[in-house]
């Protein structure tokens, strides 16, 4: 162990990990479980400024040499999603009160994902993703304000089970081929793959590469392995919600990220990394035009999204870290931005129906004017951040000479712009829904508010000035 590295570099995670405690420490002192909202928001705050200030000063080291790994990349990527947890600390201050299991579960999912970022061993690669997942599953079930949490929970556990049994047979089968557990044997075996699939190793390293794959896209919700993001998204509570879809996905790209390193598709490799998001591009895109409540459209939407990210995969390695960038932090930034502004409502399971929504304008200006922000966004409509991380991403496809996929996402993004006006169409040009005496306040509640703000701000930096996003990543 390098203990100077081990102390400074790991300062996120310790913090984490601290915050954990003692969240655990004030559940069994405080009876009523109050403040532990506070806890949780200054102990990510925590992270998150500590995360930008080794980003900043550049710092590079191993705390465990071969385990784990920091460098400037790795200490952006926990600034973001730990800045991004934020938002959902404050919504579920306004949707779950400030207490319960919600925030020692998400700090200890933080806390995996932050170490999955600095993985550098397959070993610490499957610690972090678990650590990141398990309390996903029971977070899920946490909201039990609508009747099918149970059944969503249960099918993401089950589905996230197979994931994690695909991943480990897939790393067995590289430790095989390699005799090692660094993260550096899945390029090797891509390399392998493309020049020799035949010979001897050849197929047990193309095998462990695509199951490792597979793993990725069940974890992303890629098309066929879409099938529990719909009812996890639906079932759960909306700052659970939040989470899964802003910031567990950037995990799961941020991960995927690391394991390319440098290396590129081979063309044997070409068809699974090109058909099936392109499959959850159309599909998704299709299936969230007839989606009668905003949770589950969104689902959908980052079934469609999860594909635009892979696609860039087929890129070199330079133009797809600054594309996977971009099209994390504007994605979710815009997803955060959507669910913050969504108004209250005294009946959980109608909260975010598109005819609840119906001329929210003329009751909840800044709301409606936020969503339709997000909408468009996502859409890809300029000059809106949506649209400049899908060109990143077609460029990239186009320069690797995939220009047939590069069409066939673009048409396919065409798709996605229904749903999203639709949306917008409810709130600024149908008729005012009739307010029910639990539909809340004409205006968001503070944390709400907060909340929105606090991913409005930067989002108005990217749609800006992207160029110095750029040259920050």
């Amino acid at each position: 162990m390098n203990w100077p590295a081990f102390a400074i570099g790991l300062l996120p995670e310790h913090l984490l990990l601290a915050g954990v405690l003692l969240l655990i420490v004030h559940a069994l002192v405080a009876r009523s479980g109050q403040g532990a909202a506070a806890i949780a928001l200054l102990t990510v705050g925590a992270a998150a400024l500590a995360a930008l200030w080794l980003a900043l000063t550049g710092f590079e080291g191993e705390p465990f040499i071969g385990q784990v790994s920091v460098s400037r990349s790795t200490s952006l990527g926990k600034v973001v999603v730990l800045s991004l947890a934020w938002p959902v600390l404050l919504l579920a201050r306004d949707d779950l009160g400030d207490g319960g299991p919600f925030y020692p579960l998400l700090v200890s999912s933080l806390y995996g994902l932050a170490l999955m970022l600095s993985s550098d061993s397959f070993l610490t690669l499957f610690l972090g993703l678990e650590l990141m997942s398990l309390p996903v599953y029971v977070l899920v079930l946490l909201g039990l304000k609508r009747q099918t949490s149970p059944e969503a929970a249960l099918k993401y556990l089950v589905l996230g089970g197979a994931a994690t049994a695909t991943l480990l047979m897939g790393i067995s089968l590289l430790y095989g081929h390699a005799g090692m557990l660094a993260l550096v044997a899945f390029p090797e075996a891509l390399a392998r793959s493309a020049t020799a699939t035949a010979a001897a190793g050849g197929g047990a390293a193309l095998a462990g590469v695509v199951l490792v794959l597979l793993a990725f896209f069940l974890k992303a919700a890629i098309v066929p392995f879409h099938a529990w993001a719909p009812d996890a998204y639906e079932g759960a509570s909306l700052p659970v919600t939040a989470y899964m879809a802003a910031i567990v996905k950037a995990g799961v790209l941020l991960a995927a990220l690391r394991l390319f390193g440098a290396s590129s598709v081979p063309g044997v490799l070409v068809g699974l990394v090109a058909v099936l998001p392109l499959a959850s591009i159309a599909w998704g895109n299709l299936a969230a035009m007839r989606q009668p409540n905003l949770r589950r459209m969104m689902a959908y939407s980052s079934i469609a999204h999860a594909g635009y990210l892979f696609l860039a995969f087929l890129g070199d390695a330079a133009g797809r870290f600054t594309a996977v960038w971009f099209y994390l932090l504007a994605y979710g930034l815009m997803t955060m931005l959507a669910f913050s502004a969504l108004p209250a409502h005294g009946d959980d399971s109608r909260r975010d129906r598109i005819d609840e929504l119906q001329g929210l304008f003329h009751r909840q200006p800044f709301a409606a004017i936020v969503i339709g922000l997000a909408m468009l966004s996502l859409a890809g409509i300029p000059p809106l951040p949506g649209f400049i991380a899908k060109f990143l991403i077609f460029r990239e496809v186009m320069a690797a000479g995939h220009t047939l996929v590069a069409v066939l996402g673009l048409v396919g993004s065409y798709l996605g712009i229904y749903f999203y006006l639709r949306v917008i169409q409810a709130m600024f040009m149908g008729a005012p829904a009739a307010l029910s005496g639990t539909q809340g306040a004409a205006t968001l509640r503070t944390p709400a508010l907060v909340a929105s703000v606090l991913c409005l701000l930067p989002a108005i930096v990217v749609a800006v000035a992207p160029g110095w996003i750029f040259r920050v990543l």
